[in-house]
């Protein structure tokens, strides 16, 4: 990579993270491959819902650009002071099964995208309940429909309705 083109990275890398750090008072590599344009929400949405089996696969570059990516991140977040924050990334399905980022499946790669870099203005408290948050498992919604004839608006399935025998 050119010096050129790193600065213009380095320059992209440190706008998505202060985005995302002023919005939401952390930032992630997810965030960041979102707001540098690498990474498409709705992606993100289907990888949190269990349909995509590794963040990698559907980020829009090849691994040594995404690796620079987030060594440009890590050193914008430690010039920053900002704290480090382990979060559990668990998939929006039945299972609850731990979400994975990288093709390879390295545990010191996975703990650098599961990290969540924190704002130090925030109170021990706060930084404590926001980390709480950020790995709570996603809530599962169940739907029950009253009328025999619902569809459901994405998938055109009817409901069928069982009858309940005591």
């Amino acid at each position: 990579m050119t010096p050129k083109n790193r600065a213009k990275l380095t320059d992209r890398v440190s706008k998505a993270a202060e985005t995302a750090l002023a919005a939401q008072h952390y930032v992630s590599p997810v965030d960041v491959l979102v707001g540098i344009g690498w990474l498409d929400p709705g992606t993100v949405k289907r990888w949190r819902q269990g349909q995509i089996d590794c963040l990698e696969r559907v980020v829009q570059t090849n691994l040594p650009r995404i690796s620079e990516v987030m060594r440009l991140f890590g050193s914008w977040a430690a010039g920053k002071g900002l704290f480090a924050s382990e979060t559990d990334y668990v998939a929006r399905t039945p299972q609850r099964q731990r979400l994975r980022f990288s093709r390879s499946g390295n545990p010191t790669i996975e703990r650098l995208y599961r990290t969540h870099w924190v704002s130090p203005e925030l109170s021990e408290r706060k930084r404590e309940r926001l980390a709480e948050k950020a790995s709570r498992a996603p809530e599962l919604v169940v739907i029950q429909p009253l009328n025999t004839e619902w569809a459901c608006h994405r998938h055109g399935m009817i409901a069928l309705r069982r009858s309940r025998r005591s």
